[in-house]
């Protein structure tokens, strides 16, 4: 979103006029044959001081007041003042449509996409809320919770808190596993403000009465489809029943499938909707193309690619954990400094790969679906879907990585015979066929016209390298410890615009 604000003019420092000196500093000094006395000094004419800048100017040139959107213009002065230090003047569609609503107190139910604004919505009402009803600090007691399916997620969103209460006294901690729960034990005893939590590892502190929820004023559930797919429905449920009944709740959800709209039946009371259209993906900012090749040959595709084209930071997205791990492998053999990042990765691993890849010694981040969800890296040139993902939407997550903040991206997408069917899934999706680069060592024109059963995948425990089959994958299944892999992906929007609409 263009911002129409532009930053003031500031104009050349105008200098007080210039006022003739004294006369008796004009002529020669005359000696007086008797001394003055001291108590009747000569009498001058008085210089007459240079005028005062108006008060509302600077060097006397005058300026408007910045100009801040009505939407921030609603929260207090030092969240204004935060969300100007960030760079941002503009909210987003999600922003402009939810703050209003939750600085007044409903409840809210958003389909909204990652990329598109959605942490700064809730995070901005409920810090003024906090900040404006202040009260003491009970022991093991939030007065906030955020659920967050995945580790990275739920640190980003603990940034946020931290970005946005800078000016404010706001207490938060981030509780996920995979670390040692001894500190998140102490910040809770502390009493806290915000928490924001994975639900395995929440529930592990409930259950040794670390946590107690009787006193949670606000809840967020966010990615609630993907906290479904992860197979969490069940320690969301043990979660819910342990919040008081008068409460403010929001959840938000790239889709609102039965599943989703099930729950929030559960966990919502008279909301208001909030939906950003994320079945009509718009992609003028990337440039995409696909590349048909034999799956056996991918790796090598892959290696000669990143060799030949200027690929500063890349995402290569593949299906499964042990895929990431062998693409992983053969690019670090093949001297391109790679990552893996996937929910079987130890935390120190997944925090050490993603500060490699921020800072550039690692040029290309592997992960898995569910783990990049809550990488939040600005200047990725490029989007690889080493495997085409199963569900279209997954493919606008995935190449919102880039192309974001306004800026442009690449994404390439390797299509093997059995994953055929998945590029016309996406095709139809986004309402455009997908340009196909033959002009590779690799082609494969039995990949390019593959239809029928060749055009999918194989059944499961013939597939061999992690093609993917239908339906909603559960990487890891079951309840994963602490939550599984990643952060936010794409946006509604394409062009992802990071938190707000448009930074100065």
């Amino acid at each position: 979103m263009q911002s129409k604000h532009q930053p003031p003019v500031h104009g050349q420092p105008m200098h007080p006029t210039a006022h003739a000196h004294p006369a008796s500093a004009q002529v020669p000094h005359h000696h007086h044959p008797h001394p003055v006395s001291a108590a009747h000094p000569p009498q001058r004419p008085a210089a007459q001081p240079p005028p005062l800048p108006d008060p509302a100017s600077i060097h006397g040139t005058l300026e408007k007041a910045p100009y801040v959107h009505p939407i921030f213009a609603s929260l207090l002065p030092q969240i204004q003042r935060a969300v100007a230090e960030e760079g941002y003047v503009t909210p987003t569609p999600i922003q402009v449509q939810s703050i209003p609503h939750l600085l007044a107190g409903r409840d809210l139910l958003g389909c909204a996409q990652t990329g598109t604004g959605k942490t700064a919505a809730f995070v901005l009402p409920i810090l003024q809320y906090l900040t404006q009803n202040r009260k003491a600090f009970s022991r093991n007691r939030p007065r906030v919770l955020v659920l967050a399916p995945t580790r990275e997620l739920a640190a980003q969103i603990g940034d946020s808190i931290r970005a946005y209460g800078r000016h404010l006294h706001i207490t938060h901690t981030v509780i996920f596993g995979g670390v040692g729960q001894r500190p998140q034990e102490v910040a809770l005893a502390h009493g806290l403000d915000f928490v924001v939590a994975t639900p395995g590892r929440l529930l592990d502190l409930m259950q040794q009465g670390f946590a107690i929820l009787d006193a949670v004023e606000v809840f967020v559930l966010d990615e609630a489809d993907r906290m479904l797919d992860m197979g969490f429905i069940r320690d969301i449920r043990k979660i819910i029943a342990k919040l008081p009944p008068k409460r403010q709740s929001l959840l938000f959800s790239a889709t609102l499938q039965p599943e989703v709209i099930s729950l929030a039946r559960t966990l919502v009371h008279d909301p208001v909707h909030v939906t950003i259209t994320p079945e009509q993906p718009t992609v003028e900012k990337i440039a995409q193309k696909v590349l048909f090749v034999d799956r056996g040959h991918k790796e090598t595709l892959l290696v000669d690619l990143l060799k030949a084209h200027d690929m500063n930071r890349v995402i290569v997205f593949t299906q499964m954990k042990h895929a990431a791990n062998k693409v992983c492998e053969k690019l670090n053999k093949s001297g391109i400094t790679a990552a893996a990042i996937h929910g079987n990765k130890s935390q120190s691993a997944r925090t050490a790969a993603l500060a490699g890849f921020k800072t550039g010694r690692v040029r290309v981040l592997v992960a898995t679906d569910i783990a990049a969800r809550g990488i939040d890296v600005d200047g990725i040139t490029h989007v690889i879907n080493y495997h085409m993902p199963v569900e279209p939407e997954t493919y606008v997550h995935r190449i919102g990585r880039t192309a974001r903040a306004g800026a442009e991206g690449d994404a390439i997408s390797f299509c093997s015979p059995d994953e055929r069917d998945y590029l016309r899934d996406i095709e139809r999706l986004i309402h455009q066929e997908i340009p196909v680069d033959t002009q590779h060592a690799y082609h494969s024109e039995a990949a390019r016209h593959a239809t029928g059963a060749a055009a999918r995948p194989p059944p499961k425990g013939q597939r061999g390298g992690g093609g993917g089959g239908r339906g909603r994958q559960q990487q890891g299944g079951g309840r994963p410890h602490g939550g599984g892999g990643g952060h936010k992906p794409g946006g509604s929007s394409f062009r992802g615009s990071r938190s707000f609409g448009k930074r100065h």
